[in-house]
């Protein structure tokens, strides 16, 4: 599903980010990324949905080998990701559905096949009584539930989530990582980067950890340690 070899990164000024990175992630798994600020999380997990490209290396999710990739194809390649935000990215003049909707709306599905699926998800996440409540009528974990509901709405293989747990309590991060979890288990492959030591430790799954840019332990079913 998704490989790496040799991947380094630098940027214009001078900044390694990432060096000599290998791994491959097989369909199906669910992946913690973890890493202090200034690792290379955030750098490696724009690398994966064509954010940033490699300085040096190749990157292949699904089908799209990054080193054959057209500008032109970057959007089609995207159309086939989930990515959940910590900020939401939420359009805030639109309703839940029509957040929801409008990512089946850019790859012109029919409205006949709009409303079942969007309340289809919206009820998977716990939203179908919200669906006509705007973006600041609802608290930071319900935002999160409508940024992956529009994240999955187009049956993804790759759900990629950055921090999605990152503002919210406890007791909604439990959530949301429920809604995750069953995702992975209906089969989508999930990468997620955190920070949230206690529901790496609490929910155990496979574990990359980068440090200086590199990739210095890939371990299943890690716990967060007090190394990262």
């Amino acid at each position: 599903m998704i490989q790496m070899k040799n991947v380094m990164k630098q940027y214009d000024n001078g900044v390694i980010a990432i060096k000599d990175l290998s791994l491959s992630v097989d369909p199906g798994e669910f992946v913690y990324v973890i890493g202090s600020s200034g690792a290379g999380k955030s750098t490696f997990i724009k690398m994966l949905y064509h954010e940033l490209t490699p300085t040096k290396g190749t990157i292949t999710v699904g089908k799209y080998d990054f080193a054959k990739m057209d500008n032109k194809d970057v959007p089609l390649f995207r159309r086939e990701l989930g990515i959940v935000f910590q900020d939401f990215k939420l359009l805030p003049r639109l309703t839940v559905y029509e957040n929801v909707a409008y990512a089946m709306e850019v790859i012109e599905k029919d409205e006949d096949e709009i409303k079942p699926r969007v309340l289809h998800v919206l009820k998977l996440v716990g939203l179908e009584q919200k669906l006509r409540r705007f973006p600041n009528e609802l608290s930071g974990g319900e935002q999160q539930r409508v940024s992956i509901a529009r994240a999955i709405v187009n049956a993804p293989d790759v759900v990629i989530a950055d921090e999605p747990t990152g503002n919210l309590d406890p007791d909604t991060s439990d959530g949301i990582m429920d809604i995750l979890e069953r995702i992975n288990a209906d089969g989508t492959t999930v990468i997620m980067a955190t920070h949230n030591r206690e529901l790496v430790n609490s929910r155990p799954h496979r574990l990359l950890e980068i440090a200086g840019g590199r990739l210095v332990r890939d371990e299943e079913g890690g716990a967060y340690g007090n190394e990262a």
